[in-house]
Parts: C-alpha cells; sequence; structure tokens
C-alpha cells in the first residue's frame, strides 16, 4: 500500500491535536465560586485558594498551568481552589478587595494568610500557596 504525503500531513496533524488534549486532562479541579462553598472550606478550617480569573487575561491563562502543577503536589492535596469570573461576579471581586483579574488570595481557614496580583513565577506562587497550610 503506497502512503502519499498528504496522508502523512494529515495523520501527523491529527496526532498533534489528540496530543495536545492531554495537557489538560490532568488539570487540578478548580471549583466556581460560591458564597456557601466557601464559607464551608473555611468552617472545615481547608486551605482555599481564591482565583480572581478573566478568560480573556493573559496572565490568567500563564497562571493556571503553575497552578495546576503546584496543586498536583501531595502536599496541596487538601487545597480547595474557587474560580471567581472577574467580568460576571463582580460583587464577589469586590468583596476579595480584588481591583483586577489576575489576583490570587489565600486562606487557611477563615483567616486570609496572603496575596499576590499578575504573578506569574512559579516559586513565587509555591511561596504564596504555603502559607494556606
Amino acid at each position: 500500500m503506497m502512503f502519499s504525503r498528504r496522508f502523512f500531513a494529515t495523520a501527523a496533524a491529527a496526532a498533534t491535536f489528540a496530543l495536545s488534549g492531554l495537557g489538560t486532562a490532568f488539570a487540578v479541579e478548580t471549583t466556581p465560586y460560591t458564597d456557601a462553598a466557601f464559607k464551608a472550606a473555611q468552617t472545615a478550617g481547608q486551605p482555599i485558594l481564591i482565583e480572581i480569573h478573566a478568560g480573556w487575561c493573559p496572565t490568567c491563562k500563564a497562571q493556571m498551568p503553575i497552578i495546576d502543577k503546584l496543586a498536583a503536589d501531595p502536599k496541596f492535596k487538601d487545597l480547595k481552589i474557587f474560580r471567581v469570573d472577574f467580568d460576571d461576579q463582580k460583587p464577589v471581586v469586590k468583596g476579595f478587595g480584588a481591583q483586577m483579574q489576575s489576583t490570587l488570595i489565600v486562606f487557611k481557614g477563615a483567616s486570609e494568610t496572603g496575596r499576590s496580583v499578575g504573578d506569574t513565577r512559579e516559586a513565587a506562587i509555591a511561596t504564596l500557596l504555603d502559607k494556606s497550610l
């Protein structure tokens, strides 16, 4: 059987497309923010990350794989990640005192223990998440 260049090009494109989805298959679970879920996590004393996120924000997009990687570490197995939509949840954004998207806020139970804005350095985000433990 003879294969054409078109066949190989199509096969290569299909393989690339299929493999590109593998990176998202292991993403850490984030929970859309609700007051009730947040308060329950606080009451349970869980480590919490509030991620003020906008789908159009390049900084938010850069933070996502870093957060996913760090949250997959066994020491963060109990970390509860709440995603707050910057555009659609303005009262919540304001309630957290966030001025802009790409704001990360960590809590240890009911106490805020740290925050950062616009940071995409893995080491700095790791240090921030450590403050939730």
